[in-house]
């Protein structure tokens, strides 16, 4: 017996009972049966139209308008009883085994129908014949399984009416995005994501620009109090946003053809790119399924490593403070002479009467009789002695030249010899005066041990009296500091050879000797010896003033040492006595440098003699101590005039004592220098870079690579998702991620119910896991796998492709009394 042929649009409920009347009975109404067919076959309209194009009828049930009548419409009455029904005469009287047709119907509404109307008549053969509508469908018929093919679908070619207009913006939208989709045109087809990179590459662009233009500048200050961090993380944000929406859609789109090709796919994948396409843990599910074997894995890595794009985007400024120049300039003064009375005189009896410096004196002293001054803390280092100016927190000046003191020192201590001898005790504290004011002061004498001066007269430099009694028994000299010439006829001492004999004009030329410590001179101990040489010279100095700290470098150092003969012419005025004898000086010359650069440098005679007269009142000085053993009782005297009575001082600190005469002595023409540069005449003004603290734009350009890779791969995957969809635009859609495709080619009702009836096998979630599936185009889901029970067998074979053939009976498991299975066919 032949096969009805199969409908594609079989119903997926077979089961609802159609009774055919096999009756004996006709002879009785043969009559009234023939008339009752030609009442109807004439009012039909004749010829019969082909069933395309057969009239439509509304169903009085449901008011739907078709040309056939649904089956659903066909009237049922209480009776159980088979209904009656009008036949074609056969061309034999035997009855013949009709086949029973069974299609299920809801079960609420579940009644034995009448008689059938046209929409179900015998053949001559006397085989029942069924046809469902083919172009609507009721709403109690079930969900057609079968998809559009997906070519047809989106160019339109299905001949079905235009989508009415969208109601509302959004609508309107998806809908003109959607028309993009269905389009031919593959620039088309991808707009929105290709328009989406653009932006994202634009907006890294703007940054790239912005950091380019602003590079090693000034912070910029732009209105409404926007900054540079917030350009950067406004465009970052679209940027990393707009560069995910093509990875995602790209991600959407390879869902589809992942399932694609001749081997099925687990259900389970379905979920995981679904997932992937929304967000980091789906694209790492994604990355360990594929095992970054496939075009989805980059599109996925892209995913995950966007999670450091916004750091990776702050991190590329940073603020670092630096100098920078300012248009104004710092001054700081120079020396280009010393004059110190040029202001004012002081005349007694028409005589000019010239005191040396109160100034100069009172900056000297107190590295004669103390430790000097102390440098002041200030800001960030130590207040400068000079009136500089410097408008900004930062100066600097390049090197200059200024007038100034130097001093050299050496160590002399070869020039010592330790032995006791008789003679002269000048250094002891208290010497024999002239009570009657005849005559000066004179020295006693007696024998001392200690070192003595190698020279032609000797001279006691640290020792003591070895005489037990008496007025100066047990004197101890500690320091003497002795000049080397006469300070009354400026003679050099006779048979000592000097270390610095290289100066025209010094202002002082002195030796120091030291013992240290009392024990150590009783000890016979080795003194502390030097020789030092103070003058004037002509000082380049490197300055720079830096949040209050001043500080500077003396780099080269000029002296005149055109040594001649002494300019030195003295007279001495014979007074009455001894002690009312006058001296007279005379300086024949000035005091003159020439600097390497030209500039000559001067000081008149006078104030270079009344200069020296200040280094004459501590050169020489002794320094003793009498009928004690404590340091504090030592005397200091000093301003060895021609005088009747002596001057003697104490100290708290005696600077000559220790070992750092040298540096004491240049803390000592550094402080002469700076008093000079700050007097009122006789200086100018250097100009200098005035430098301040900003905060500048520093672009770390390697924190910019994450971005433009991800850029970059991003741009790859998308292309190579493009050239993948429009090679498999006649199988499969460009649908992206979209929901709709989702729901349009989901799973057939049958098998959903299927998977939720095995519940005694897990969730229908777990049943996915096992089920493998595969898009076959134009016929839709091909699954396979075993995700149903044994019982259910036949009905997950139903689902199966035409185009594969049927199992056969003996391959499944047969439920008890269980009707014969169809084959398997697309429903």
């Amino acid at each position: 017996m032949p096969r009805f042929p199969v409908s594609p649009y079989w119903s997926s409920n077979p089961n609802i009972p159609i009774y055919l009347d096999e009756s004996d009975e006709r002879g009785k109404r043969e009559e009234q049966q023939r008339s009752e067919s030609e009442t109807v076959a004439r009012s039909e309209p004749q010829p019969q139209p082909h069933p395309r194009h057969a009239p439509e009828f509304i169903c009085p049930t449901c008011e739907t308008s078709s040309r056939d009548t649904p089956i659903h419409c066909v009237s049922v009455a209480p009776s159980p009883s088979p209904p009656a029904y009008t036949p074609r005469a056969p061309s034999y009287r035997q009855h013949l085994a009709v086949p029973t047709l069974t299609i299920q119907t809801p079960r609420e509404s579940w009644s034995r129908p009448q008689a059938p109307i046209r929409t179900l008549q015998l053949d001559p053969e006397g085989r029942p014949n069924v046809r469902f509508r083919r172009n609507a469908f009721s709403p109690l018929s079930p969900t057609v399984t079968d998809p559009i093919t997906p070519g047809t679908a989106e160019r339109g070619e299905d001949g079905e009416p235009a989508i009415e207009p969208a109601s509302n913006l959004a609508q309107r939208i998806e809908q003109k995005l959607w028309n993009y989709t269905a389009s031919r045109s593959v620039v088309k087809r991808w707009l929105i994501e290709i328009i989406s990179w653009t932006l994202s590459a634009s907006c890294m662009a703007g940054i790239f620009i912005m950091l380019m233009f602003h590079k090693d500048k000034r912070i910029p200050t732009w209105p409404l109090g926007l900054t540079l961090n917030a350009y950067i993380s406004v465009l970052s944000k679209v940027a990393s946003g707009a560069l995910l929406l093509p990875v995602s859609e790209a991600l959407g789109q390879l869902k589809w053809s992942w399932f694609q090709g001749e081997t099925s796919k687990k259900m389970w994948d379905f979920e995981i790119f679904d997932s992937a396409s929304r967000g980091p843990w789906g694209s790492f599910l994604l990355l360990i399924r594929t095992r970054g074997k496939s075009l989805a894995a980059l599109g996925a890595a892209v995913t995950i490593m966007s999670l450091a794009l916004d750091p990776f985007f702050q991190q590329v400024v940073e603020y670092p403070e630096l100098w920078r120049l300012q248009p104004v300039q710092g001054t700081i003064p120079v020396a280009i002479g010393y004059e110190p009375f040029a202001k004012g005189q002081e005349y007694v009896d028409k005589l000019t009467n010239l005191n040396p410096d109160n100034t100069m004196l009172g900056v000297v002293a107190r590295y004669f009789y103390d430790n000097g001054t102390s440098p002041m803390a200030f800001g960030r280092g130590v207040r400068a002695e000079v009136p500089l100016s410097c408008p900004n927190s930062n100066c600097t000046w390049p090197e200059y030249e200024t007038l100034g003191v130097n001093s050299e020192c050496a160590e002399v201590t070869d020039k010592l010899e330790f032995r006791c001898a008789w003679g002269s005790l000048d250094w002891v504290q208290h010497p024999i005066v002239d009570l009657s004011g005849e005559t000066n002061y004179v020295f006693p004498n007696g024998t001392a041990c200690g070192w003595w001066l190698k020279a032609e007269k000797p001279l006691l430099m640290t020792g003591y009296n070895t005489a037990s009694t008496g007025q100066w028994a047990n004197e101890t000299l500690i320091v003497r500091s002795e000049a080397l010439y006469d300070i009354f006829s400026r003679k050099f001492l006779p048979g000592y050879e000097p270390v610095f004999n290289n100066s025209r004009d010094p202002l002082a030329h002195v030796l120091i000797v030291s013992g240290e410590s009392i024990d150590n001179v009783r000890n016979n101990g080795t003194p502390i010896a030097h020789e030092c040489l103070v003058q004037w010279s002509v000082n380049t100095i490197l300055s720079s003033y830096s949040e209050g700290g001043y500080s500077e470098e003396i780099t080269k150092v000029q002296m005149n040492r055109s040594v001649t003969a002494s300019p030195w012419l003295t007279n001495t005025i014979k007074g009455s006595t001894d002690s009312w004898d006058l001296y007279e000086y005379y300086y024949l010359e000035d005091a003159y440098i020439e600097s390497d650069s030209g500039t000559m440098y001067h000081i008149d005679n006078n104030t270079h003699v009344l200069t020296i007269s200040i280094f004459d009142d501590a050169f020489p000085s002794y320094f003793t101590l009498v009928n004690s053993t404590q340091p504090k009782d030592a005397m200091l005297r000093y301003k060895r005039w021609k005088t009747i009575q002596p001057y003697t001082r104490n100290v708290t600190y005696n600077p000559f004592q220790y070992d750092n005469i040298s540096l004491h002595f240049e803390h000592m023409a550094t402080a002469m220098t700076n008093l000079m540069r700050s007097a009122g005449i006789d200086t100018d003004m250097v100009h200098g870079e005035a430098w301040d603290k900003e905060s500048i734009v520093d672009v770390r350009w390697v924190w910019l690579s994450l971005p433009i890779s991800l850029l970059a791969f991003t741009g790859i995957f998308l292309l190579g998702t493009v050239i993948r969809s429009s090679r498999e635009q006649d199988r499969v859609g460009v649908w992206k991620t979209s929901a709709i495709a989702s729901l349009f080619y989901g799973l057939p009702k049958d098998m959903t119910q299927k998977m939720e009836d095995e519940k005694q096998h897990g969730t229908p979630r777990l049943h996915a896991k096992e089920v493998k599936v595969k898009w076959v185009p134009k016929r839709g889901w091909r699954f396979s796998g075993n995700s149903v029970s044994p019982s259910s067998a036949h009905n997950f074979l139903a689902v199966s492709p035409a185009s594969e053939k049927a199992p056969s009976p003996t391959s499944a498991p047969k439920a008890k009394q269980s009707p014969p299975v169809p084959p398997a066919h697309w429903i």
